[in-house]
């Protein structure tokens, strides 16, 4: 019998098979171009811990965009170089829609960035922002606008970051159809927003914390992924499945992927869930956790494993106690940790872990 291919896709950044738990947030982006220049949602901020699903959402937006209003995309990193190769891909597209007379011949950034044109023997020097706004004059034409997109955003790059936005907000002062959606971890996004260096118009976006997708949202994903993928799973193996991702969704796609493998025939039993389950878990530690950690100070992991001692949430009191610390000392890492994104506040004075299994990697770690 050939071998059935597996419909799920654990990769960083890769589109799942079924996006489930974010349409609202799409379908908010999709009012925001309908709404014209100026709706807010033309400039937004995506947060979460790692593997929530910040990249997936920039892609589902670019498509939503792309499919439903012709919009066209623009796709970067918050790495140096960032406004050369926005610069870059906007002369690409400009030249596709300009006259043949209007040849680029490179790409020159200084401060906040020029192409050059060959338009005679004394080519001139466009900055970045009448670049953008000449694509979309072409774009608009048409009844279509630009979407940039920048992943992984931090402190680091906010020269940068700051002189884009100070592009996009004079773009959008004209009431040009452009749009900013940017995506980060929560630490490093709030060190970038509360930076002197950053621009204030990036403080005015439209802020989600992208959090655990609803378990009878998972469940259904699964089953309907499996399904059409041609093999059957029972209601109580896939709700067990569900349960085992707590619904984050980097988890979903492993749970997915090893039950996937664990099948020796088309229908999916609770041994082949079992199986799946504890070799997702000890790829999320691989992956994820281990990241996670790995550049928190002793006293960070001194918190966590203090954490860990208990079988749910924790009141920092509790904590305090079981580092031997004061409670006012404890406080200070507990605010890192919860702008880092590994914990979550659980009710009034209490935490508890925001990615899945984390608690189980720390002890298993110890």
């Amino acid at each position: 019998m050939a071998r059935k291919r597996n419909p799920f896709k654990p990769s960083a950044g890769a589109n799942p098979p079924a996006l489930v738990g974010r349409e609202a947030l799409i379908d908010e982006f999709a009012e925001s171009i309908e709404d014209g220049p100026g709706a807010p949602g033309r400039l937004t901020i995506f947060t979460g811990p790692r593997g929530v699903g910040k990249t997936v959402m920039l892609n589902a937006i670019a498509e939503r965009a792309q499919a439903e209003y012709q919009w066209l995309p623009i796709h970067e990193t918050a790495t140096p170089g960032l406004l050369e190769r926005i610069a870059g891909q906007a002369a690409a597209m400009l030249e596709e829609r300009s006259p043949t007379t209007r040849k680029i011949t490179g790409v020159s950034i200084s401060g906040i960035g020029g192409l050059t044109l060959s338009q005679g023997p004394a080519p001139p020097e466009l900055g970045l922002r009448q670049v953008l706004a000449s694509l979309l004059g072409h774009l608009e034409q048409h009844g279509s606008g630009l979407l940039v997109t920048i992943d992984e955003v931090h402190a680091g790059q906010a020269d940068e970051l700051k002189q884009f936005a100070a592009v996009v907000q004079h773009l959008v002062r004209e009431e040009r159809d452009i749009a900013l959606v940017l995506a980060g971890l929560p630490q490093a996004v709030s060190a970038l927003l509360s930076g002197k260096s950053v621009a204030t118009f990036l403080r005015r976006a439209e802020r989600h914390s992208l959090g655990a997708l609803p378990l009878s949202d998972v469940a259904t994903a699964l089953r309907q992924t499996i399904e059409q993928a041609g093999r059957t799973i029972s209601p109580e193996s896939v709700d067990a499945a569900a349960r085992a991702s707590g619904g984050y969704p980097f988890m979903v796609q492993l749970v997915g992927y090893h039950i996937w493998r664990a099948a020796d025939a088309d229908a999916i039993v609770p041994d082949d869930v079992a199986r799946g389950v504890a070799a997702a878990r000890r790829r999320l530690g691989t992956l994820v956790h281990e990241t996670a950690v790995k550049d928190l100070s002793q006293v960070d992991r001194e918190f966590l494993l203090a954490m860990a001692g208990a079988p749910g949430p924790s009141r920092i009191a509790d904590i305090a106690e079981r580092m031997g610390r004061p409670a006012n000392y404890v406080g200070v890492y507990r605010a890192r940790l919860l702008a880092a994104g590994l914990i979550e506040e659980s009710g009034w004075g209490a935490v508890d872990f925001a990615l899945p299994f984390l608690r189980e990697y720390l002890l298993d770690q110890a």
